[in-house]
């Protein structure tokens, strides 16, 4: 297939760290992004070495639910080690609504919301261990990522919390929107904030964001934030460059039919603003 990306996004935080793991597959290559508190790290593989059944594997590079294994040795980047999935919050249902029954630049799936973590990865000499840590899983395929958008992620809370808000310029069969996916798991519960259910963009900047629906308003403050250079799809091909914040200090207040549900900071919060 032509005009084509797929790639997984693969989150680690501990108390102190976070690690992002970007496997995938475009046009021009096979891939494996990672992203670290310092800095990003891009390897491009031929697209033979992809191959996807069960589990997605690149390389020596192996990607599932169950957890990853990174063995990978070039000039740039030297990484090895395993990490292991367990208890994972899968979504509700699918994050894209009745939007996944029709033809569209990108789709956007969640596949855990907030699991934790057994293992550690080693970067370039340097050890991550992510024992008793906290994981999430997203993936994107499509043709390009929207021109322009916002996403937010964060498990990184007092108690038991994950978020993740994206916002994007949409094309759709002939005209465009502003679509929005909203979601919060909080105490075992999700919430959800999405255009197909009435779901709004009231504030969208650099830094803050704010959705409502009839029945729920999230609002995100990030006061400050400097990304790393991902690459990014367009056209099927890896040749767009964005920026990613993957560990920035956030707050989140939560309203419902009957008040505020949470108010609550996060030292960690993952955030992309292009």
């Amino acid at each position: 297939m032509s005009n084509y990306f797929e790639g997984w996004y693969f989150k680690h935080q501990n108390k102190k760290e976070t690690v992002a793991v970007i496997p995938g597959i475009s046009d021009d290559c096979a891939f494996i992004q990672l992203i670290t508190d310092e800095g990003a790290f891009r390897v491009d593989y031929g697209r033979e070495q992809f191959v996807k059944g069960a589990d997605v594997c690149i390389a020596d590079s192996r990607f599932s639910l169950d957890g990853i294994t990174l063995k990978m040795d070039t000039d740039g980047v030297k990484a090895e080690g395993e990490i292991a999935y367990s208890a994972l919050t899968p979504v509700r249902s699918d994050a894209m609504g009745f939007f996944r029954f029709f033809p569209m630049q990108c789709r956007h799936g969640v596949l855990s919301l907030h699991h934790q973590l057994m293992g550690s990865l080693t970067i370039n000499g340097r050890k991550y261990d992510f024992s008793d840590g906290t994981g999430y899983i997203e993936k994107d395929s499509g043709r390009s990522f929207p021109r322009n958008y916002v996403w937010i992620q964060s498990n990184d809370f007092a108690e038991k919390c994950a978020v993740m808000v994206s916002a994007a310029h949409i094309p759709f069969l002939g005209f465009s929107f502003t679509g929005l996916i909203g979601m919060v798991w909080y105490r075992g519960k999700e919430y959800r904030i999405a255009t197909y259910n009435g779901g709004e963009v009231l504030v969208c900047n650099e830094r803050q964001i704010v959705v409502a629906n009839p029945r729920y308003r999230l609002e995100v403050v990030i006061p400050n934030h400097d990304g790393h250079a991902l690459a990014a799809p367009e056209k099927g091909c890896m040749s767009r460059i964005i920026k990613e914040s993957p560990a920035v200090p956030a707050r989140f207040r939560f309203y419902g039919p009957d008040g505020l549900i949470f108010d609550s900071r996060s030292g960690k919060t993952s955030f992309e603003f292009v």
